[in-house]
């Protein structure tokens, strides 16, 4: 595959304006896990491990609300390029207050239900206790994750990427304070890295939502939150709540098997995982990209231009999928020890990132797609392909359980062998509909 060369400059400074602020600000985001990990990662491996298990529980309600930031982007840029800017703005609210309401309800479920959830892992008694003191603590900021989420998809929407990356910057250099602060500053330990965390998210939900109602009632907006409008951002989250659900259970399944090799292993599991998803948001800022412009793109009716910035995107995904994977690689001796002091972690985490630098271009056309897909607004392809994929991965995990369980730490390589599987087959099923018209859905 090769860029197309015929793409007007024009339109590869457009999508490098949004993309490259993207990149920053996805870049930023999981950097508060990585200074979790890092911070935590030296009061003891047990600890660290207990991170991993905590962390993959946040990340399941914090995935499956995705759609609160894709769908908001696809929908705002739809009707931005239609030219409904009030209506991009009005649906925008309405998709924050669905947000707040959400993260309420899954803080106080998720931070009372601690115990109960870690407990599902079947983690030995000290990983599980470190988990719960992290977990409680660190489920309050979903109130305003689940906020940022939603406003910073408005913001997308309205080709926006600049504001939601200096809000990301202010949040992480809060997170690295008080989380270093409470953890050694104090006697919370582990407590005081969730703690941190909260505080710094549910700060950044309430600055972005802030921003997006300024500009709201800039263009005459009623800042009154509708119901209907409420719950046609939850119909058209649906989908991409089904899409999510498949690919979170691909990642707790992965986390949960990690597990069984042993504390080594969910150790050095945390680890990779902070790294890959450092890794899947740097290469997801052109999949950022793609959900703005293309809906724009779309809503305005422009097929040929659609087409040929998909091509142009592809493109950059896959060089950039090359150059990161080999990156982490090459660099891991520099920084393992960063994350973990005990060279039994490092020297697994080393053959395991080798597997990671394999999947890592092949992933990033699997992000480039996703992006375009939810752009256009085909949830409910994404949703069938996810599943579909899902399926395929856990028939390796269980095969990578029933032959390699017995391999002790050294079965986390083949677990992440088996994941290279699920990105395939993700690959496979979106790229059969990119090739095809059925995707290509004009206007509002």
């Amino acid at each position: 595959m090769s860029p197309d060369a015929s793409a007007p400059r024009g339109l590869t400074r457009e999508v490098l304006a949004l993309a490259i602020p993207a990149f920053a600000t996805l870049v930023a985001e999981p950097a508060m896990v990585m200074v979790d990990a890092a911070v935590v990662g030296h009061l003891s491996t047990v600890s660290l491990a207990g991170l991993g298990i905590a962390a993959n529980l946040l990340g399941i309600p914090v995935g499956l609300c995705i759609f609160l930031a894709y769908g908001t982007t696809a929908s705002v840029a739809r009707q931005l390029g239609a030219g409904h800017r009030d209506r991009a703005l009005r649906s925008g609210l309405d998709g924050i207050v669905l947000g707040a309401g959400l993260g309420v309800v899954l803080a106080v479920g998720m931070s009372l239900a601690a115990p109960f959830l870690v407990s599902l892992y079947g983690s030995g008694p000290e990983v599980a206790a470190e988990s719960v003191r992290y977990l409680r603590f660190a489920a309050l900021g979903l109130f305003g994750l689940l906020m940022m989420l939603a406003s910073t998809g408005v913001l997308r929407g309205l080709q926006d990427t600049r504001t939601p990356l200096w809000v990301a910057i202010g949040i992480n250099v809060a997170n690295a304070i008080l989380t270093i602060s409470l953890v050694h500053g104090t006697s919370l330990g582990i407590a005081g890295a969730g703690i941190g965390s909260a505080i710094a998210q549910i700060s950044g939900g309430l600055l972005l939502a802030a921003i997006v109602t300024v500009k709201a009632r800039r263009e005459g907006v009623p800042l009154r939150p509708t119901r209907s409008g409420v719950l046609e951002n939850a119909r058209q989250g649906g989908w991409l709540v089904l899409r999510t659900l498949s690919l979170q259970i691909a990642v707790t399944t992965t986390t949960v098997l990690a597990t069984s090799f042993g504390t080594i292993a969910i150790a050095a599991h945390q680890i990779t995982n902070a790294l890959w998803m450092m890794l899947a948001m740097m290469l997801d800022a052109v999949a950022i990209a793609a959900q703005a412009i293309i809906g724009r793109y779309l809503g305005a009716g422009n097929v040929t231009v659609t087409r040929l910035l998909t091509r142009r995107m592809l493109w950059w995904g896959v060089v950039a999928g090359v150059a990161f994977g080999i990156l982490v690689w090459l660099t891991h001796p520099a920084y393992a020890g960063f994350f973990s002091p005990d060279p039994a972690v490092q020297e697994l985490l080393g053959r395991v990132l080798l597997v990671v630098a394999v999947v890592t271009p092949v992933s990033a056309a699997v992000f480039v797609l996703d992006g375009v897909l939810i752009g256009a607004g085909d949830a409910r392809y994404l949703a069938l392909a996810g599943m579909i994929a899902t399926g395929t991965y856990l028939l390796l995990a269980w095969a990578v359980h029933h032959f390699a369980g017995g391999m002790g730490p050294s079965g986390l390589v083949w677990l992440w062998i088996a994941y290279t599987g699920f990105m395939v087959a993700r690959l496979v099923t979106l790229g059969v509909r990119a090739v095809g018209d059925r995707w290509l859905r004009t206007g509002a």
